[in-house]
């Protein structure tokens, strides 16, 4: 809504503070400027928006989203102490400069827009506020360009929520690969470490009722009906012994990292490198 102001004063907001300006005398030896506050006062009378049609009291305006004072003033005064005042500010390391006085208002006549909660009192009155949930605008920009800069915000913030959930796509796709492989390569494992248990279990029962050369055998089909892959990597061929069980089916890489037989679920002692012919 685009109103304009009509009050009897001359400015229905305003704000006005001092400030001391002096030379500092800084551990370095040298003289940097610097000032104080001394005094701020603010002003606001009640005044009302008035397009024309009608008229709407502003409630609560100096906290309100673009709100400015638009109109300001700056006086500088030189300070004007005298000599011993003088002296005994260079004693403390400080140079007057002077003072200034700074202040900004609010004219009447100023064209605004007013974005908030509009509420009648109980003596039919209307006004402006903040609302409890929303956003409050008192602004010197027309409501067509408040509309196009919350479309900016508005776009970064889609652009934004489209990256977020790509990246997080993404992570959960990345997130279910890695488990189904995880899951795959246990199956895996499982099945190579229960074939070698069923071909280590076939060559206990056999060692007691064929004789040496049925050994040999049986140790021939074995090894054509298993490759002598390692059961964890299955990369490299298994070379390594595990005390006190004595099951040879883990290479050396994997055996350093395993505390327990992948067979037996025994506690492994001791690993012994083997070397096969």
């Amino acid at each position: 809504m685009r109103s304009f102001l009509r009050q009897s004063r001359v400015s229905i907001n305003s704000r006005s503070w001092t400030e001391r300006h002096f030379l500092k005398h800084n551990d370095a030896g040298s003289w940097i400027q610097d000032s104080a506050l001394m005094l701020s006062m603010s002003k606001e009378v009640p005044w009302y928006l008035d397009d024309g049609t009608g008229c709407v009291f502003v409630v609560g305006a100096r906290g309100a989203t673009g709100f400015a004072l638009t109109v300001g003033s700056e006086v500088f005064e030189e300070s004007g102490r005298s000599l011993v005042h003088g002296t005994l500010d260079y004693l403390q390391g400080l140079k007057m400069l002077g003072v200034k006085r700074i202040g900004r208002l609010l004219p009447t006549g100023t064209s605004l827009t007013v974005v908030g909660e509009a509420v009648k009192d109980d003596i039919g009155t209307v006004r402006i506020q903040r609302p409890h949930k929303g956003p409050f605008y008192v602004s010197p920009k027309t409501i067509d360009e408040l509309l196009e800069n919350l479309g900016k915000w508005a776009r970064w913030y889609k652009y934004a929520s489209f990256g977020l959930t790509i990246f997080g796509a993404f992570l959960i796709a990345k997130r279910v690969i890695r488990c189904i492989l995880q899951r795959k390569r246990r199956w895996e494992l499982r099945r190579r470490v229960l074939a070698a248990a069923a071909v280590q279990r076939s060559e206990q029962d056999n060692e007691g009722t064929n004789g040496q050369a049925e050994n040999g055998s049986d140790s021939t089909q074995r090894d054509r009906v298993m490759p002598d892959l390692c059961v964890i990597c299955l990369e490299q061929e298994y070379n390594a012994v595990f005390f006190p069980c004595g099951h040879l089916c883990c290479c050396l890489i994997c055996s350093s990292r395993l505390t327990n037989c992948p067979l037996c679920r025994r506690r492994i002692d001791q690993v012994v490198r083997t070397f096969r012919h």
